[in-house]
């Protein structure tokens, strides 16, 4: 059975990306065995205080975090955007957790990084409240954060990214539409990651 981790990336209680969450892990549950973390519900320090230059413990929940990232075969990031990028606490759950020796590593003087979650897949579910017609143009600077530099330079490959807005501007039908193709989305999962 496939393994899937579920981060609802919103660091609010309560939010449009819990519901999206649930709504992903309903579906996913009946093709893959999921773990599910709420950023809401996570209490650490969010900032890689030295860098690189000495190791930071991790809290028990970021430490339960990055094992599950190396459990995981697909990884369903479900997030806002504000302000152009990632709220800052899930910024700072990359940080502490996407660690040199866990996520990648340099050999010697190669500059080219080696991944070390190769072989991983991503589904991206990104929430804003642009218009739709802009949706593609507010998520480039994210995706080339997160997609980009982040998970790809891991070795995790992004196959599908779902944009959805404007999440302020839609009525209960259409965030109803938006739940269900979601979850649609998660159920459909075996095909695309096979």
């Amino acid at each position: 059975m496939m393994k899937t981790l579920l981060i609802n990336a919103n660091p609010k209680v309560h939010s449009f990306s819990l519901e999206l969450a649930n709504a992903y892990e309903a579906g996913a549950t009946q093709i893959s065995e999921v773990r599910r973390f709420n950023l809401s519900d996570m209490s650490f320090n969010s900032s890689l205080d030295t860098g690189y230059d000495a190791i930071q413990p991790l809290e028990p929940c970021l430490k339960e975090f990055q094992d599950a990232v190396l459990w995981a075969d697909h990884l369903v990031i479900v997030s806002p955007i504000w302000w152009g990028g990632l709220p800052a606490k899930f910024k700072g759950l990359l940080d502490r957790t996407f660690l040199p020796g866990v996520a990648f590593k340099f050999e010697e003087d190669n500059p080219e990084p080696i991944p070390l979650l190769a072989g991983k897949t991503a589904h991206l579910v990104l929430t804003m409240d642009a218009p739709d017609a802009l949706l593609e143009f507010q998520a480039a600077p994210v995706l080339e954060q997160l997609d980009r530099f982040t998970l790809k330079f891991c070795g995790v490959e992004t196959t599908q990214c779902t944009l959805l807005g404007s999440v302020i501007m839609s009525d209960e039908t259409q965030r109803q539409t938006w739940l269900d193709q979601v979850s649609s989305e998660a159920r459909s999962l075996e095909n695309r990651v096979a």
